[in-house]
C-alpha cells in the first residue's frame, strides 16, 4: 500500500518521490512511530504523577472540602482580631469590671484552640475520596497534556525540520547532485515542494502519530476546536516560512560546509527561546514599536493567546489589545489568526522566490533590486502599522528602532545586490548588445549585473520615509525636536550619504580579484563603521566639546545639537563629495573591466 503511495506522489512530484523513497523505510517508518507512541505515554504518566490516591491532603486544590475549611479558618482569624481588639479596647480605658476582660480572655483562647485544632487538621488530614473534584483534575489533566505537546510541536518541527533541510542540501552540494536536481526539467516549484514535503516526511509522521491524542486532549480540557484548528494553521504557516528560510540559507551559506545545519537550527533555537522569555514575560508585552513584528514570527504569542494556561498570564494576552494602523486585530480571533497567516504567507512567498531565483543560478543576487524595492516597502508598512495605535508608544524607543532596524536591513542588502567582478565585466561588455531598448538609468535600477548604487540609494528613500512619517507626528514630543526638525532631517541626509558611502567601497572591494572579495567588504565595511567612533573617543573627542569632528564619523547625530547650520552642511556636502569620488572611481573600473573583456574577446577569435 504504502510502495502504491510513493508511486502515485512519483508521478505527480518526482522529487518528493525520491525523497520519500529514500526515507520512508520499514525501520524508519517504525522508529518514528514508536517514538511517538512512546513520547505520549511518558507526557501522559508524568502529568499522572498528581493523581490524588488515598492520601490526598485536605488543602489539596481538587479537595471540595477545602475551600469550606479555609474559609472557617479565615472567620476564625477575624473573630480572633476582632476579639484582640476589644480586648485592647477595655484595658485602655481600665474598665473596673475584669469580668468583662477574663470573658473575652477566654472567649480569645477558646477561638485559638479552634485555629489550632483546624490548622492541624489542614496540614495533616486526608481527604475523603468522594469529596475529590474528579472532573475538574481531569481537566487540568488534559489540559497540562495538550500543553506540552503544543510546545513539543514547536520545537520539533521548526528545529529538526529546520535541520533536517539544511543538512540535506549540504549534502547534496557535497556529492554533486545538486547540479543534476539544477539541470532536471522539473521546475523550480516542483523541486521545492518536493524537498519541503519529503526531507522532513518523518518529523511529519513523528507529530501526526501524536496529534490524535493532542486533539483529544484539548477537547477533554474544554478547549474550543476553533482555538485548536487554528493553533494547528498558525504552526503549518510557521513552518512554511521556516522551512523557506531554512532552503534559501542552505543555498548561499555553502561556505560553512557542515557546519550549515548546526548553525540554521541553533538560529532558530536561540529565536524560539528569546521569543518565549519574551511572550512569558510581562515587561515585554508591547507590540507597539517597530521591533514587535520580528516577534509575529514566532508562534509563542499567539499560543499563549489561544491557550491563555500556557504561561499562567492571568491578566490576558497583550496580543488582545493590539492594534495595527488603529484597527483593534487581537480583539477577534479570525482577525488575528488571520493577520499571522497573512504575514507569514507574504514573506514566505518572498523566501520562496529567492530561493527560486538561487536554485537555478547560484552565481546571482540573493535578490532582484525590484524584490528588494517590495521587500523593504513590506517592512516599512509593517512598521508603520505597529506604531499606530491608541496606546501611544514612546517616540524614542520607535524612532531608535526605526534607524537600528532599517540599518541593519540597509547593510544587508548591500551585500545581496552588489554583482561580483565578473557579473560586471559582463554587463558592461554585453550591455549594449542585452538591451539596445533600455536606457543607462533603467538598467542601474532594474538591471541584474549592474552596479547596485542607485538600487541602494532607492532603498534607502523608502527607508527613511517612515522615518520622516515619525517625526511629523512626533514633532512636538521633547525627545524628538530637541534640536529642532530642520536638524533632524539633516541627520537623516547625513546618514543617507554615509550609507551611500558604504555602500560604494562595498561594491568596489566586490570587483577585486581575490575569491574571499566578500570577506574583504565585509571587513572593509565594518572597519569603516567602527573605526572612526573609536579613534575619536581615544583622542578625548566628545561630541559635545567637539560637534563637527563628529559630523564626520560614523555617528554624525552625536554633533548635530552643539553643530551650526553651516557646519551640518559643509558635513553633508563633504560626503556626497566622498560618494561622488567613489563612484567616479567606479565608473572607471567598470569601464577598464569592460575593455579588457572586449579584447580578450577579439583576441581569441
Amino acid at each position: 500500500m504504502s510502495i502504491n503511495f510513493i508511486d502515485r506522489v512519483g508521478e505527480w512530484n518526482p522529487q518528493l518521490f525520491r525523497e520519500l523513497k529514500g526515507r520512508l523505510k520499514p525501520f524508519n517508518v517504525l522508529f518514528a512511530v514508536v517514538s511517538s507512541l512512546l513520547l505520549q505515554l511518558v507526557v501522559f504518566l508524568f502529568q499522572l504523577r498528581e493523581y490524588p490516591g488515598e492520601e490526598y491532603s485536605l488543602i489539596g486544590s481538587y479537595c471540595r472540602l477545602s475551600p469550606i475549611l479555609q474559609q472557617q479558618e479565615q472567620q476564625l482569624y477575624q473573630q480572633q482580631s476582632l476579639l484582640n481588639q476589644k480586648l485592647s479596647n477595655y484595658r485602655q480605658i481600665k474598665l473596673s469590671d475584669s469580668s468583662i476582660i477574663t470573658n473575652l480572655e477566654a472567649q480569645i483562647q477558646q477561638v485559638d484552640t479552634q485555629l489550632s485544632h483546624l490548622r492541624d487538621q489542614l496540614s495533616k488530614g486526608l481527604c475523603p475520596a468522594g469529596e475529590i473534584d474528579w472532573q475538574m483534575w481531569w481537566r487540568d489533566h488534559w489540559e497540562y497534556t495538550f500543553l506540552a505537546f503544543s510546545v513539543i510541536f514547536i520545537f520539533t518541527l521548526l528545529i529538526a525540520g529546520t535541520y533536517l533541510l539544511i543538512s540535506d542540501l549540504a549534502k547534496e552540494e557535497q556529492r554533486g547532485t545538486l547540479n543534476f536536481i539544477r539541470l532536471s526539467p522539473q521546475t523550480e516549484t516542483s523541486i521545492l515542494t518536493g524537498k519541503m514535503l519529503g526531507v522532513p516526511s518523518l518529523i511529519y509522521l513523528f507529530v501526526l502519530t501524536a496529534i490524535p491524542l493532542h486533539f483529544w486532549a484539548g477537547h477533554s480540557a474544554n478547549i474550543a476546536s476553533s482555538y485548536i484548528l487554528s493553533y494547528y494553521a498558525v504552526i503549518i504557516a510557521c513552518c512554511g516560512f521556516f522551512y523557506s528560510a531554512a532552503l534559501l540559507f542552505g543555498l548561499v551559506s555553502r561556505w560553512f560546509s557542515s557546519f550549515q545545519p548546526w548553525l540554521g537550527s541553533g538560529g532558530v533555537l536561540l529565536f524560539l527561546f528569546m521569543t518565549m522569555i519574551m511572550a512569558s514575560s510581562s515587561y515585554s508585552n508591547d507590540f507597539n514599536n517597530p521591533g514587535a513584528w520580528f516577534r509575529f514570527f514566532s508562534p509563542w504569542d499567539i499560543t499563549n493567546y489561544l491557550f491563555p494556561n500556557l504561561f499562567r498570564m492571568y491578566n490576558g494576552s497583550p496580543l488582545e489589545i493590539w492594534q495595527f494602523f488603529y484597527l483593534p486585530i487581537g480583539k477577534n480571533l479570525a482577525s488575528l489568526v488571520g493577520f499571522y497567516l497573512l504575514n507569514f504567507g507574504i514573506c514566505s512567498y518572498g523566501l520562496w522566490q529567492a530561493v527560486k531565483r538561487n536554485l537555478r543560478n547560484p552565481q546571482t543576487t540573493i535578490l532582484s533590486k525590484g524584490q528588494s524595492y517590495l521587500f523593504l516597502a513590506f517592512t516599512q508598512l509593517m512598521f508603520v502599522g505597529l506604531t499606530l495605535q491608541k496606546t501611544e508608544p514612546r517616540a524614542e524607543l520607535v524612532m531608535y528602532m526605526l534607524v537600528v532596524i532599517n540599518a541593519a536591513f540597509i547593510f544587508g542588502l548591500i551585500l545581496i545586490l552588489s554583482p561580483v567582478r565578473q557579473n560586471i565585466q559582463d554587463w558592461a561588455r554585453y550591455r549594449h548588445q542585452n538591451n539596445r531598448n533600455q536606457s543607462l538609468w533603467q538598467d542601474l535600477v532594474w538591471g541584474e549585473k549592474s552596479p547596485a548604487i542607485l538600487a541602494i540609494a532607492i532603498n534607502l528613500v523608502i527607508a527613511v520615509t517612515p522615518v520622516i512619517i515619525w517625526m511629523a507626528i512626533a514633532s512636538e514630543n521633547p525627545e524628538i525636536s530637541y534640536f529642532g526638525k530642520t536638524k533632524a532631517l539633516l541627520a537623516v541626509a547625513l546618514s543617507i550619504s554615509l550609507m551611500l558611502i558604504y555602500a560604494s567601497i562595498a561594491q568596489l572591494m566586490l570587483l577585486m580579484k581575490n575569491q574571499k572579495r566578500y570577506v574583504w567588504a565585509v571587513l572593509t565595511i565594518i572597519a569603516a563603521i567602527s573605526l572612526p567612533p573609536i579613534i575619536l573617543s581615544v583622542l578625548g573627542l566628545e561630541p559635545y566639546k567637539n560637534p563637527a569632528v563628529w559630523l564626520f564619523s560614523t555617528f554624525p547625530w552625536a554633533g548635530i545639537e552643539k553643530s551650526s547650520m553651516t557646519t551640518i552642511f559643509m558635513a553633508l556636502l563633504a560626503d556626497f563629495t566622498v560618494v561622488a569620488l567613489l563612484n567616479w572611481k567606479l565608473n572607471k573600473q567598470v569601464q577598464v573591466l569592460g575593455e579588457s573583456a572586449s579584447k580578450a574577446l577579439l583576441a581569441g577569435r
